[in-house]
């Protein structure tokens, strides 16, 4: 097992799109979206995400953007941490990374959304909240209903929106 100083916080490049696709394939419950949009968000939306590495392997990352409607939101779209480094607090420091960084400092609101039974990813933004003291709205963002079925075993849970600020 890897020390603390052996991890490194630092934004995706090009390069980690196929290990960003296999590390979110290997984290149930996330949606595994197509090895192509990894290059893109690897590619596009470097600034606003990151990756941890250990020892040259990827094994943790947030993706994220900049809301175009709202500059000022940071959108939190996948949490991923690789099972060798869950409970060491990865995810949370993730998070403090991105919220540190100069290119965000203008940051008021980190949205992002959860599914009921996500309770891992309730804690990290819920313990990220109080340790900033900042304030958690939640709202209904999506219902089961509103996913398209594409198999008789394929359902998807309702998606809240968590929005946490504002930072200063």
């Amino acid at each position: 097992m890897a020390v603390e100083s052996d991890i490194i916080f630092r934004e995706p490049s090009h390069e980690d799109g196929a290990a960003l696709y296999r590390l979110i394939k290997n984290c149930p419950p996330l949606d595994v979206n197509s090895p192509y949009l990894y290059f893109i968000v690897a590619d596009h939306f470097c600034a606003s995400s990151v990756v941890v590495e250990c020892e040259g392997e990827l094994l943790g990352c947030i993706t994220g953007y900049r809301r175009p409607d709202q500059p000022d939101t940071l959108f939190i779209w996948q949490v991923a941490v690789h099972e060798c480094m869950r409970g060491r607090g990865v995810s949370g420091q993730m998070l403090k990374h991105i919220t540190s960084r100069g290119n965000l400092s203008d940051i008021k609101w980190i949205e992002t959304t959860i599914s009921p039974s996500n309770i891992a990813s309730r804690k990290v933004f819920e313990r990220f909240a109080d340790e900033k003291n900042l304030r958690i709205e939640t709202f209904l963002y999506l219902e089961t209903e509103d996913f398209p079925s594409v198999g008789s075993d394929d359902s998807h849970e309702a998606e809240e929106l968590f929005r946490i600020g504002p930072l200063s």
